[in-house]
């Protein structure tokens, strides 16, 4: 479907054409007619599928139509600050012809930065797009009038319920007028998204579309590996692949990971950088910026760059440890392979973590290539489940038993 089927304005029309926007994804074919019509929506949409286009595109569209005024028209929810500014980066860009403003607001800054804030909810700026504990902050004082919000949207909603935004989301919820166009975009639909779901949406439009399954131009691979060999293991696996790859992603599950991996890649001559909580803001800012510039070829980050990061040109992400989410797995590898790019995914495997591994390739459907270690390195685990025996005292080896049929949480 071409986006001239969807009639949006002049202006808005000449944004996409400047952005090279002609065919829609399938979440914006089902979704954009949705909103247009005002119905409240909730979308069940794996990152990467266009999702933020969906629902920016007609509530801009809309907002181009109407008569400007000094109250803030549409509030996006979203679970990290980077997440937050790849949303409004995208805004000004569909926006650039239009008289629509966005503004980004979230935690991590100078007291300067949260009184610019201030001045964008008080001078009605049309769209917010906000983390949920800082647009807390900012409700806790009476500057900001939402009497003018027409449309609340939620994005990456069930990341944000993993991190302990429910009471949050619902006490803002209630700050905001009764009637308005409510938008729920979630990966994965578990029983805690549909409650959200049903206190926050009044007769809601459903939409689900073929989530939790990777991008088809990602090779995926896995090596069985102890742990003492792992950092090794990277520095053996970048030296092969050479300067081919412009971005590589190495995700690890703690702050103390990331800081081994960043200083052994250094030791060896390979400039490396982190990502991880530990960072203020400004310098989170600057590492993603020197990534996407190429000064930087290998970032190291915790899980807070597996959802709202788009840099088309990763080519390899390699998970140090398995996810202990296997939904986390899709999001962390679905870094790459992106915009139809093609791209490569390998994940380190120890003893502890098979069945983990077992639960990812359930979801995916798909059985992940165990690849030999290299010349060298000693033999790692077996790819076996470890079982009690219960007439037994000791543990037996486990394998080849038949995975359950996959079943998918998404709304019918």
């Amino acid at each position: 479907m071409n986006f001239t089927t969807f009639k949006f304005g002049n202006e808005l029309q000449e944004g996409l054409d400047m952005m090279g926007f002609e065919k829609a994804t399938p979440v914006q074919e089902q979704a954009i007619p949705i909103i247009q019509n005002g119905k409240d929506l909730i979308a069940c949409a794996q990152t990467g599928t266009g999702k933020t286009a969906a629902f920016v595109l007609p509530i801009l569209d809309k907002l181009t139509k109407v008569k400007q005024t000094n109250k803030v028209k549409a509030i996006i929810v979203a679970p990290t600050r980077e997440l937050a500014k790849q949303i409004d980066m995208q805004i000004e860009g569909f926006s650039y012809f239009t008289n629509s403003s966005s503004y980004p607001i979230y935690g991590g800054g100078t007291g300067t930065e949260f009184e610019n804030q201030k001045q964008a909810l008080v001078n009605g700026t049309d769209i917010i797009i906000c983390t949920p504990g800082r647009l807390m902050a900012h409700l806790k004082f009476n500057y900001f009038d939402t009497s003018g919000v027409e449309h609340f949207i939620l994005d990456e909603a069930d990341r944000m319920l993993d991190m302990g935004f429910y009471d949050d989301i619902m006490t803002i919820a209630k700050r905001l007028p009764e009637k308005r166009q409510n938008l729920l975009f979630s990966a994965t639909m578990p029983p805690k998204i549909r409650t959200l779901a049903n206190t926050l949406l009044k007769e809601p439009e459903s939409i689900s579309l073929a989530i939790s399954k990777p991008a088809a131009g990602i090779t995926q691979s896995a090596y069985m590996v102890n742990d003492n060999q792992k950092v090794k293991l990277v520095r053996e696996i970048l030296r092969e692949k050479g300067k081919d790859l412009s971005h590589v992603l190495i995700f690890a599950s703690s702050i103390k990971s990331v800081k081994e991996i960043k200083q052994t890649l250094n030791k060896a001559g390979m400039r490396a950088s982190d990502m991880h909580s530990g960072l203020d803001q400004h310098q989170r800012e600057d590492t993603i910026r020197d990534f996407k510039n190429r000064k930087i070829r290998i970032l190291v980050a915790t899980d807070i760059l597996s959802r709202g990061i788009d840099i088309k040109e990763i080519g390899l992400v390699i998970n140090y440890e398995v996810p202990h989410d296997a939904e986390d797995y899709v999001h962390r590898i679905g870094r790459t392979a992106r915009a139809d790019r093609t791209g490569e995914a390998i994940t380190f495997i120890n003893q502890r973590q098979i069945r983990n591994f077992l639960d990812i390739e359930k979801l995916i459907e798909k059985e992940v290539p165990k690849l030999d270690l290299p010349k060298g390195f000693e033999a790692g685990p077996e790819y076996k489940i470890a079982t009690r025996n219960k007439n037994k005292k000791h543990w037996n080896n486990k394998k080849n038993f038949k995975r359950p049929e996959h079943k998918t949480n998404a709304p019918k």
